[in-house]
């Protein structure tokens, strides 16, 4: 009797089970550029959400609640305040984003406004909206912080391979007249100054319309050593390429995010790319893994592997860090905070201490205090430099921590 009691409870309880609901998904947005002119990193990013997405809910979700992505295509700036607000009426709360600046802006202004969190994954331009360190947040290193270690890695090690002096150097800036160049462009202009090195130009222009004879031609009548480029792809191309053409030869040209790092630029160019280098966030090939933390380097391997299945090639460094900025806020945040409401996982964000290395682009975790101009934004994001050592090969070649390879003079013009 006992015992067909208890087999008829158990019963009960497998159906019970059987039939109770799974649990409800939690809904993120995610704003990217995935068509347009920067489509093609907006989908590499992207694609590093997804697979950071996977992995969370392949190790149980949040509080055993599956990730359910909620893409929407923000080709420009002016797409992503409706966005969001599409976002909003279907009731998520919590936003990922946005590879490009002029596009990270206004979504995260549009999100705070409406209560969101929005959690910003690649974009380095400045964060100029509200919300900053309550609800928006940057794991991803600033431009200025690029256009810094630009400089500082061209006067502190690209010099003395040079056997010159960073001191008497003349240093020239080009840059895109918007929110991402300027950003990038004043971080360079900053260290420049802070360091009174000579800036002969400074040359911002517009890349719907810029004449690029005319402008190489302006800055050759500068007598440049060292070119600093904020730049989109397909104009720094063209400028490349023009550089060439007139026989501009300088001592470095170093780039930053969006332009000198892409593969895209590298394959484009071929011989005429060798000896340039980039400033910009690694990407899971050119990156020395024995600079992270034990667990840092595993997360490197599965994400490299899932990534490699999913896609069948390799992560770019837009790729690389929508993985490791997704991966913070769910893998990391989202799990030690006290429920997910925005609020709640901002309260996590601004508590959550990561060493550097322990993200697999090599970054840590930690955001500035509330209050300071570093409210929101990740102080312990990991930038590197890259050098184009042979036509369509590159090497992290600074900080030594992440090194790959030693700096290679650059060539004269090809």
């Amino acid at each position: 009797m006992r015992r067909a009691l208890a087999l008829t409870i158990a019963a009960a309880l497998v159906a019970g089970a059987a039939c109770s609901p799974a649990p409800a998904p939690i809904r993120v947005g995610a704003v990217y550029p995935l068509s347009g002119s920067q489509g093609p990193g907006g989908v590499d990013e992207y694609r590093g959400v997804q697979v950071a997405v996977d992995l969370v809910n392949a190790d149980g979700g949040v509080d055993g609640r599956p990730i359910e992505l909620v893409p929407l295509d923000v080709p420009v700036a002016d797409a992503a305040p409706s966005a969001v607000e599409e976002l909003h009426r279907e009731g998520i709360d919590l936003v990922v984003g946005s590879y490009g600046s002029t596009i990270s802006a206004p979504a995260a202004d549009a999100a705070a406004r409406r209560g969101m969190l929005f959690w910003e994954t690649g974009a380095v331009g400045e964060m100029t909206g509200g919300g900053a360190g309550e609800l928006v947040f940057r794991v991803a290193p600033s431009g200025a912080v690029l256009g810094r270690n630009a400089i500082a890695f061209v006067a502190d090690r690209d010099a003395p391979v040079l056997g010159r002096d960073a001191s008497k150097l003349r240093y020239a800036v080009t840059l895109v007249d918007d929110a991402y160049g300027r950003a990038v462009a004043r971080g360079a202009l900053d260290e420049l100054e802070r360091h009174d090195y000579t800036l002969i130009a400074k040359l911002p222009y517009d890349p719907r319309n810029v004449d690029m004879t005319r402008l190489i031609r302006e800055l050759a009548a500068a007598e440049p050593d060292v070119v600093f480029v904020s730049a989109y792809l397909e104009d720094a191309i063209a400028m490349r390429r023009e550089m060439v053409r007139q026989g501009l030869d300088v001592l470095t040209a170093i780039g930053t995010s969006s332009s000198y790092c892409m593969p895209e630029f590298g394959a484009t160019l071929g011989k005429q790319a060798v000896g340039l280098f980039a400033s910009d966030k690694p990407d899971s090939e050119a990156l020395n893994d024995r600079g992270l933390t034990a667990g840092g380097r595993a997360l490197l391997e599965r994400a490299r592997d899932a990534y490699a299945d999913r896609f069948d090639e390799s992560m770019s460094a837009a790729a690389l860090a929508g993985f490791s900025g997704a991966w913070a806020l769910l893998g990391v945040v989202a799990q030690n905070a006290d429920s997910l409401t925005p609020e709640a996982i901002a309260d996590s964000a601004n508590r959550t201490r990561l060493p550097i290395g322990s993200l697999p682009n090599g970054s840590g975790l930690q955001f500035g205090d509330a209050g300071t101009a570093a409210a929101g934004a990740n102080v312990l994001a990991a930038s590197v430099v890259w050098q184009w050592q042979a036509p369509g090969e590159y090497a992290v070649v600074w900080p030594p921590r992440y090194a790959t390879s030693r700096i290679e003079p650059i060539d004269p013009l090809p």
